[in-house]
């Protein structure tokens, strides 16, 4: 992404997301995300690196209903602090829990990579660490709509 593009994209993000809470969600998962196709340059296996190149597919289609429980958070309580508003608090645990299950995903694919021999369970840990920011972000759209 050039300058201009990532200042744009800036701007962007600041008038849909704020500056606060709903930006600092969104920019963790979006990190996170980032982090996970990092370690995915590094494997040199081609089937552990297949399986996990699905797995990284499957992250990166879920930013975009991320970004959509973020901007709707932000519509109804606009946040540019750290404060977490009482009505959303249940879909802002969902969405951090959901950062901090990526993060340990990208941990998780990390050390398949630095596996010394070959792996014979494949990505099977991996995908089970995913499964959960699955779930989170679902939880995270369940709780916005308020079911």
């Amino acid at each position: 992404m050039g300058l201009f593009s990532a200042a744009r994209q800036g701007r962007k993000d600041d008038a849909e997301l704020g500056k606060g809470l709903w930006r600092r969600a969104h920019d963790r998962f979006q990190r996170g995300l980032d982090r996970f196709h990092q370690v995915l340059e590094g494997v040199e296996d081609d089937q552990l690196y297949g399986e996990l190149l699905e797995i990284a597919n499957e992250l990166a289609a879920v930013l975009q209903r991320v970004r959509g429980v973020c901007m709707e958070a932000q519509r109804r309580a606009p946040s540019e602090g750290l404060d977490i508003p009482a009505g959303l608090a249940d879909v802002h645990r969902s969405l951090s829990k959901a950062g901090n299950s990526l993060a340990t995903t990208a941990e998780a694919a990390a050390m398949l990579r630095l596996a010394v021999g070959p792996v014979p369970v494949g990505a099977a840990s991996v995908r089970r660490r995913a499964e959960a920011v699955f779930q989170q972000v679902d939880d995270a759209e369940r709780r916005l709509r308020g079911d």
